[in-house]
């Protein structure tokens, strides 16, 4: 038997008020990337692209979104995602683009690389905090979020990986660790 090859493009989606990405779930997403593959290729595209198309995760708090594909319509559906300008969600049109970070041929190569992408953003924002707490808190945000991305993550796991980061890191002496 033949295994099905399948790439999953990581996504971000961008919309001027943060607080409208609540709205977005994945049908919504799913039909407005179909919407454009079919507008930009024709039906030649359409029906390659519907064959495997899913939404397997989204986060609508970060506007992070993974979607997967076959192998071979990889480039069909990639060259289409400039051309989503809105997504249309419980009767509402929350205007929007889909900044692509990232293909690969796993959830988890995709997942390794939204850690490394979630570093390099503290990294650039904790410059811009305007004391030491802020910069703690968003460190530890972002650290949470990291953990939280990694599936299968017991809470264990999950706090041991904290506690590392944080001994690494010498934030520890601001943060009690028996209390958590």
């Amino acid at each position: 038997m033949v295994r099905l090859k399948s790439r999953y493009l990581l996504c971000e989606v961008i919309v001027s008020d943060r607080s409208r990405l609540l709205l977005l779930d994945d049908r919504a997403i799913a039909s407005a990337v179909k919407a454009a593959v079919a507008r930009i290729h024709g039906d030649y595209g359409a029906a390659l692209c519907s064959i495997r198309f899913s939404v397997k995760y989204l986060n609508a708090h970060t506007g992070i979104v993974f979607l997967r594909f076959p192998k071979r319509c990889y480039k069909l559906l990639w060259s289409a995602l400039p051309f989503i300008t809105s997504v249309e969600t419980h009767r509402q049109k929350i205007p929007c683009f889909l900044n692509c970070l990232h293909v690969g041929g796993t959830i988890r190569t995709c997942q390794k690389f939204l850690v490394q992408y979630n570093t390099r953003q503290l990294h650039q924002m904790l410059p811009k905090c305007k004391n030491e707490g802020m910069g703690f808190n968003l460190n530890l945000k972002l650290l949470i979020l990291n953990s939280a991305i990694i599936v299968g993550c017991s809470l264990n796991n999950l706090f041991a990986y904290l506690v590392f980061h944080l001994f690494n890191n010498k934030m520890l002496s601001t943060l009690n660790v028996y209390q958590c």
